[in-house]
């Protein structure tokens, strides 16, 4: 590998430095998007402080929905990193704020990418555009990566996983249809966790401060499969340098927690700290969510565990995600040392 070109879609995001990260530090170059240039400045300087060759990263200014932007973008460019996609910690007031840009942005860059000879593009997708819009009696099942969520269930989805879905489904179907030779791949990753590099952090470790916080008195009976967010960069540059990698869908996950399980690992790490042990009835549960909307869309899992086949990516690339507990600590520690929760 002789610094090879990537785009990287989504830099200033959570996942999008860890990535940057782990792919300047193997050598490659960078160029990174974001949607407000004002935010280079920091963001170069976050991820200058893990990396010794800073130079090979520079930055463009991008809008998912801008068809002209990404054309330009993707000449020159041996593999696309498209991680960006709209993630907002408040509930859309219109469904179509959240999936509009995440379908327009991915077809956008996969015609660019076709039409200028760029060789792969990686999609981080999500979990949720597997386990996700499914009856009562399929969800006793395992899923694999073979699996969709029905975006048209909306009683079994939220507008997020209805993105998400939809955006994969849609890169897929121009797959089906391209004689390019590009090549692409998705990575599935459960809640992300792991350290935060800045105050503005990832949405899911939003779990982590609000459990250390002692914000509620008692937790929801929900639980998710969990993966550490350097974990997922390293899966996202495996899967892209791999030539069985292509065509393939694979999720990412260290597997499974419950909301009490999170907190006894913590309560362990800050024995000091007030965190709440009890968990709330179901009832009590949805009607908590009537005073905190954000956590409507996770009461989708509530009493319910989706059971996920986790291990294609260590089976077939040697993939080792970091340990639950890692992932969950992590965290915690970089919550305090960014002077997030004090």
């Amino acid at each position: 590998m002789k610094h090879k070109n990537v785009l990287l879609t989504g830099i200033t995001g959570f996942l999008g430095a860890h990535t940057a990260i782990q792919l300047l530090n193997k050598g490659y170059n960078i160029v990174g998007t974001l949607r407000d240039r004002k935010r280079e400045p920091a963001i170069r300087a976050i991820i200058g402080e893990h990396v010794s060759n800073i130079n090979n990263l520079t930055f463009a200014e991008a809008d998912l929905n801008n068809a002209i932007v990404w054309n330009e973008l993707t000449k020159n460019v041996d593999y696309v990193q498209h991680i960006a996609s709209p993630f907002p910690r408040k509930l859309p007031k219109n469904e179509n704020d959240l999936i509009s840009p995440a379908k327009n942005g991915t077809l956008n860059i996969l015609k660019s990418a076709a039409d200028n000879g760029v060789k792969r593009v990686v999609m981080t997708s999500s979990m949720a555009a597997v386990v996700y819009g499914k009856s009562k009696d399929r969800l006793s099942r395992v899923f694999t990566e073979a699996d969709w969520t029905d975006e048209t269930n909306r009683r079994d989805t939220a507008p997020y996983i209805r993105s998400k879905t939809i955006a994969e489904k849609a890169a897929w179907a121009f797959m089906e249809n391209s004689k390019s030779g590009l090549e692409l791949t998705t990575v599935l990753p459960g809640a992300i966790l792991g350290p935060v590099l800045e105050k503005d952090f990832g949405t899911s470790a939003n779990i982590i401060a609000h459990i250390l916080q002692g914000q509620v008195p008692a937790l929801p009976k929900i639980g998710f499969d969990i993966v550490d967010v350097r974990s997922v960069a390293d899966l996202l540059i495996k899967v892209m340098e791999s030539p069985k990698a292509a065509d393939n869908r694979y999720i990412a996950s260290a597997g499974y927690l419950t909301f009490s399980e999170i907190a006894l690992l913590l309560s362990a790490q800050y024995p000091d700290r007030k965190i709440p042990s009890g968990e709330l009835p179901n009832f009590a549960a949805r009607l908590f969510s009537v005073f905190e909307p954000a956590l409507k869309p996770v009461l989708l899992d509530l009493g319910v565990k989706r059971k996920v086949y986790i291990d294609k990516a260590k089976s077939e690339l040697n993939w080792e995600p970091l340990p639950l507990k890692e992932a969950v600590t992590a965290c915690a520690e970089s919550l305090f040392k960014q002077k997030i929760i004090v």
